[in-house]
């Protein structure tokens, strides 16, 4: 009552009407609704009360003795200063360091008016702001939570990766976290108080991890909380210190038969991401760089199978390439992970963008390219379908360069291989992916795909039944481009169990003859067929009998002179006329 009136009432009622105080009068510009309590009122409605609040105002007579409050952040006001000369913070300081939930203590007096604004400008600080997340006032020292919050905020901040940040990088963290840079005689300042209190704090003119942590910890004990916690808000934190929802999993709607993939900036970002922590710049992640990648992780994304994805150098580690195209896999069957990566990642920061939606592109339709007739689209999707022992983890490792007979593969082998082919001059990236039939039923969802590898067993008689059961339920009345692989070519060839012959069945259906393919070759496997499946799935409104490049190419090139000879005789008839 005295803060709204700025008077102290003669008569008081037992429990004051609520007031709410608006944000425009307030330091911190936030509405404070204010609710009294009695004492004389039920113990049920206080505890109601208090664990409805975001922040408890215990207020206490300073000649009697305190009570304990509620587990939330709680201010102790000491009231009727005015009837008492000293102060009582000495008694207070005890229960201070016993209970975590208290943010500071206040006496004032409602009769003087002394510190009443003051009381609530704690109050709200205390709920923006609170200690007890942050800082262990017993130990003196910053919580476990903090450290490992503020420790992955540097690492992100650190971007030459040398456990410094020099001038450049920490103007950088303070533009981002304050809009304001630092003047070189500011940072000199920093760094002299660092050095003074923290000798490990300070290297090669730059400032360490232990130099940041103190730093923070010094704005806490000299009750400048909100720099800190401007700091952690600006990485993603919430008050649990923990990433939030909508930092790590922003909003973005993928209608259907569309699909998404990484753009520039986010390909620009991982890249650069790969040349940091790529130390000794041979162009590969080692097991001890890419641990320390995923450092800023609060887990580790990728199991041992994404060396069997992905190309890998003659060590078995992560190639730019195979980096690149793991990152691609992931943004295509998985977006909402890769921008949870990319939030760990510190994207926003880093690429100054407002979320991890800016890397990534969500495509058009799929049934506005057929209808167009071209596709704007960088990354297509394959299933391989066929039995088991047909062939098909070899067909994939093979698209890796790798050849399970001569155990260029080891380890633990996924359903899914990526890379890259060309078409056109331009580098596509084609997944394929590994599907076992062991009936002739498959889903519809499991048939989906931008092209189909039917592949079968040459040395089996019943092999082919199954993939042409799979191609006319599935892909006979569908737009789907598909392919036939006859694999183990280099075994003895059985008659297929069908009736018609493979290259009979793909002539009655206007599909390219079964391509032979091998892993027992001298020369390894032929990758020829990789690229036929990326070319059909680049161009699904062309009947599979074009897809021939020698006729396909040899049309687009024809027609192209022809334009080139038609426009060049309108030109010279044109000019004939003028």
């Amino acid at each position: 009552m005295s803060l709204v009136s700025e008077e102290f009432p003669e008569e008081v009622p037992a429990r004051a009407e609520e007031i709410t105080i608006p944000a425009d009068v307030t330091p911190e510009c936030v509405p404070t609704h204010i609710i009294d309590y009695s004492g004389i009122e039920s113990l049920s409605l206080s505890v109601v009360l208090a664990f409805q609040a975001n922040v408890v105002c215990v207020v206490y007579d300073v000649n009697s003795e305190i009570v304990v409050a509620p587990r939330i952040p709680v201010i102790l006001v000491g009231n009727k200063s005015d009837l008492q000369g000293a102060s009582s913070m000495e008694s207070i300081l005890p229960i201070m360091n016993q209970f975590t939930e208290i943010e500071t203590c206040v006496e004032c007096s409602a009769k003087n008016l002394k510190n009443i604004s003051e009381l609530f400008f704690y109050a709200q600080k205390a709920v923006l702001h609170p200690t007890a997340p942050l800082y262990c006032p017993d130990k003196k020292e910053l919580t476990p939570a903090c450290i490992q919050a503020l420790t992955r905020i540097f690492n992100i901040s650190d971007q030459d990766y040398d456990g410094i940040l020099n001038d450049t990088e920490m103007n950088f963290f303070q533009q981002h976290c304050f809009r304001n840079p630092l003047s070189p005689e500011a940072l000199e300042d920093v760094k002299s108080v660092v050095w003074k209190n923290a000798p490990n704090g300070i290297k090669d003119d730059g400032l360490t991890l232990s130099g940041f942590l103190f730093l923070n910890m010094l704005f806490i004990q000299r009750g400048r909380h909100e720099t800190t916690w401007t700091v952690l808000r600006k990485f993603g934190c919430d008050d649990n210190l923990e990433l939030i929802d909508d930092y790590l999993y922003p909003d973005l709607q993928v209608p259907h038969n569309c699909t998404t993939e990484l753009n520039h900036y986010g390909y620009q970002f991982l890249q650069r991401i790969f040349e940091k922590y790529d130390v000794d710049k041979d162009g590969a992640l080692s097991p001890t760089e890419l641990q320390n990648l995923f450092s800023v992780f609060p887990y580790f994304p990728w199991s041992s199978e994404v060396f069997n994805v992905v190309c890998t150098d003659s060590k078995g580690w992560l190639t730019l390439h195979g980096y690149l195209c793991q990152w691609t896999f992931t943004a295509y069957l998985d977006v909402h992970h890769c921008m949870e990566y990319l939030g760990y990642l510190g994207f926003t920061t880093i690429a100054n963008q407002e979320s991890q939606t800016a890397a990534i592109t969500v495509t058009r339709s799929k049934m506005i390219d057929l209808e167009k007739g071209q596709t704007q689209r960088n990354v297509f999707l394959c299933k391989v379908i066929g039995p088991k022992g047909t062939g098909k983890t070899a067909f994939l490792q093979a698209f890796l360069g790798k050849n399970l007979l001569k155990n260029d593969s080891a380890g633990d082998f996924s359903d899914y291989t990526l890379n890259t082919v060309q078409i056109n001059g331009q580098d596509k990236y084609l997944i394929l992916n590994e599907v076992d039939v062991e009936t002739e039923f498959l889903k519809a969802s499991v048939a989906s795909c931008d092209v189909a590898c039917l592949m079968y067993d040459i040395s089996d008689a019943k092999s082919f039944n199954y993939c042409a059961s799979i191609y006319k339920e599935h892909y006979m009345e569908s737009r789907i481009p598909c392919l036939f692989v006859a694999s183990k070519a280099d075994l003895p060839e059985q008659k297929q169990e069908h009736g018609i012959t493979p290259e009979e069945f793909c002539y009655k259906h206007r599909l390219l003859a079964p391509y032979h393919f091998t892993c027992r070759s001298p020369e390894g496997p032929n990758t020829q067929i990789f690229s036929r499946l990326a070319l059909a799935a680049a161009f699904p409104h062309l009947n599979e009998a074009e897809l021939s490049t020698s006729s396909y190419w040899l049309r687009v090139t024809l027609g192209a002179t022809a334009v080139a000879v038609l426009g060049l005789a309108v030109y010279k008839a044109l000019a004939k006329h003028k």
